[in-house]
């Protein structure tokens, strides 16, 4: 009797373990943009400059100018405007989460509407916390979103890698039809893992990148890569087909950006 209680003991306590709901995604950084004004100085800092940022691009990235970037009826706004006092005619933000939050795997998810017209060029994308393999693109990077006007609708998620890059015409990605990017808000976003990089939108995966176990080559992706936001003007892809002067400024909003451990 008493050994068959000890097992209808172990039965019930193994029935309720696997009943129990399994470990849930945990939150580990996000911004909401619920404070006017500029951004959260303790979560963002600013690329600046006007020098063509490898791509022969137009913008001059501003720092701390709410022309550019601000926080307004809870949404991060980055905008381009004309202005003919800056040497290559427009100015933006690129903003940064460099010395301030980066991850190595997790689920990072950004909501936000793109903007439209020739000549932009927005992203939404990952670059390495350290020069740990040389320059770009030895160290990796990851854009979870980009769209070039020109070609309206048609979002890509990319990697590069030293042996994956479009300096060789190998890089890696995906790409999607998204009709309405610039009329409403569509969630983009990677599920990183030790063995793959999936690349979503509004949940739906539509591209995914292995690992190799080849070395950092082909897989550089096993350090902490900080978070990017920005509107280019112009560049080698971006204004491959020339740039509208008649549709500034232009602006991609931001309702969200949320990292979490896993895919939540």
């Amino acid at each position: 009797m008493k050994k068959t209680l000890i097992i209808l003991f172990a039965q019930v306590w193994a029935f309720s373990c696997l009943a129990q709901d399994p470990p849930k995604a945990e939150l580990i950084w996000a911004d909401e943009f619920d404070t006017e004004g500029l951004p959260d100085p303790d979560k963002w800092d600013y690329d600046v400059g006007d020098h063509g940022w490898g791509n022969n691009e137009l913008e001059d990235y501003t720092r701390a100018d709410l022309k550019n970037a601000r926080v307004e009826n809870g949404l991060l706004i980055i905008e381009v405007h004309a202005d003919a006092s800056r040497p290559k005619g427009y100015t933006s933000a690129r903003l940064v989460s460099k010395g301030k939050a980066a991850w190595q795997y997790g689920y990072i998810e950004v909501r936000a509407k793109l903007p439209q017209g020739r000549g932009t060029w927005p992203a939404i994308w990952m670059l390495p916390e350290e020069n740990r393999f040389g320059g770009w693109p030895k160290n990796g990077e990851i854009d979870i979103m980009e769209h070039v006007g020109y070609d309206p609708g048609r979002v890509h998620g990319t990697v590069h890698t030293e042996a994956f890059n479009h300096t060789k015409g190998t890089q890696k990605g995906g790409q999607r039809m998204v009709p309405d990017f610039s009329s409403e808000f569509h969630t983009y976003a990677i599920d990183w893992t030790e063995e793959k990089i999936d690349f979503l939108i509004d949940g739906t995966k539509y591209f995914t990148f292995e690992n190799t176990s080849k070395g950092y080559q082909e897989w550089p992706f096993d350090q902490p890569f900080h978070l990017l936001l920005n509107i280019a003007v112009g560049g080698n892809w971006g204004g491959a087909k020339g740039v509208a002067t008649d549709i500034w400024p232009q602006r991609m909003e931001v309702d969200y950006v949320r990292v979490y451990n896993e895919k939540p």
